[in-house]
């Protein structure tokens, strides 16, 4: 990586209506511009979970505006990492890429309290994932 490339991260999973949505939106929120953040959905709903926008709401990021995107090729080829989280077969491998899959529970049908942990988990991960992008970036001395 040159110190002009500005990594990528892909978020992924099944409907882009949940964890990757809150993946991304932590992403974005911490990493600033020093990252490029998608996120997408190998069978995208037609809008993000209510709960989801409530519990991140509560830590004070708007995702109301966001909508569902379908994962393409393309998506995967223009990220340096693509992160899973529970959409299997359906994400497509291409080498060189980084890859990683986070377990978490769905958020799907679930209320806010519900969603909560998993949102807890998913940031305390994206910060994890900051630290390490943010470590890879510095200039060798």
């Amino acid at each position: 990586m040159s110190d002009t490339h500005k990594p990528s991260v892909l978020f992924v999973c099944v409907h882009n209506a949940g964890r990757s949505q809150m993946a991304a939106a932590f992403l974005t929120h911490l990493a600033a511009d020093r990252v490029e953040v998608r996120s997408a959905g190998s069978a995208p709903a037609e809008h993000v979970n209510p709960a989801v926008v409530e519990a991140m709401n509560e830590v004070g990021i708007d995702i109301a505006a966001e909508i569902p995107k379908v994962l393409t090729a393309e998506a995967v080829q223009a990220s340096d990492v693509v992160i899973t989280m529970g959409c299997g077969d359906a994400c497509p491998y291409f080498p060189g890429k980084a890859y990683l899959d986070w377990k978490l529970d769905d958020p799907a049908g679930q209320g806010v309290a519900a969603v909560r942990p998993i949102r807890d988990e998913i940031r305390a991960r994206v910060e994890r994932l900051v630290s390490e992008i943010d470590i890879a970036r510095r200039p060798m001395r």
